[in-house]
């Protein structure tokens, strides 16, 4: 037996393979949506950047890079509670220049 019949609904034998093409709709909300992250993208950037090279540094290594602080730590020849720290002061000094900025977000 056919799973799918070609009586049936407009297009469901490109959606049956996967060539389905979203509705306008849908792709303005994806655009929307891309727009919003670069953006975001971008201000964490120009946030990063305003740091001390060190916390900018650690920073960008935890959380874009995915280290592990003991890691982190072991890299510049500090204990692990010391990266810690360091960087929760860092997360601290970046929410502090988005709300200067104005900009809202989760950190």
């Amino acid at each position: 037996k056919a799973f799918y019949s070609l009586d049936c609904n407009d297009g469901i034998e490109n959606a049956a393979i996967g060539w389905a093409q979203p509705s306008p709709e849908d792709h303005l909300i994806e655009k929307e949506e891309l727009a919003e992250y670069e953006e975001l993208i971008r201000r964490l950037y120009e946030a990063i950047s305003s740091l001390p090279p060190m916390q900018a540094r650690r920073v960008y290594a935890r959380y874009m890079l995915g280290m592990k602080v003991k890691d982190i730590a072991a890299m510049e020849g500090i204990t692990p509670s010391q990266a810690g720290k360091s960087i929760h002061a860092t997360l601290r000094r970046l929410r502090r220049y988005f709300a200067r900025q104005k900009w809202t977000v989760n950190l």
